[in-house]
């Protein structure tokens, strides 16, 4: 068995080495002793890590005030893009039955001019996702 932490396996040494001197009554107080160091062990490392995130989020905080959107970009962008282009076809009808050729060309320069204006819009910039695992030290 190879231990990534060698304080907790020298302590489970321990525990079996007292377990073959004092007999298998004392197994159950043995147990609980070393599970009681492996729990502290790990409520340590998670606070550690813990606190290392929230220290991070707070840094990201302070450098970008601004966080991107949750949902990123792509839903917004395109599903604008799909609406504007669902509606353009009763507006082309309503502009060239009522006005002929001017009216459609109306109707197309506005929805031109909503999507220009929608896509001028400055953007949440996204950071970099993280490379490393959240459980890796």
């Amino acid at each position: 068995m190879k231990a990534r932490d060698p304080e907790l396996r020298n302590e489970l040494d321990a525990a079996l080495q007292a377990r073959s001197e004092l007999g298998s009554e004392y197994e159950p107080a043995l147990v609980e002793s070393f599970l009681e160091k492996v729990e502290q062990r790990l409520d340590s490392t998670l606070d550690r890590r813990v606190r290392r995130h929230l220290a991070e989020q707070r840094v990201s905080v302070v450098r970008d005030p601004h966080p991107p959107h949750p949902l990123g970009n792509f839903g917004e962008r395109y599903g604008f893009g799909i609406i504007s282009l669902v509606l353009a076809v009763p507006l082309s009808a309503i502009g060239a039955s009522t006005a002929h050729t001017a009216g459609l060309i109306v109707a197309w320069l506005g929805i031109v001019a909503v999507n220009a204006v929608h896509a001028a819009q400055p953007r949440f910039s996204r950071r970099p996702a993280r490379t490393d695992s959240d459980w890796e030290e």
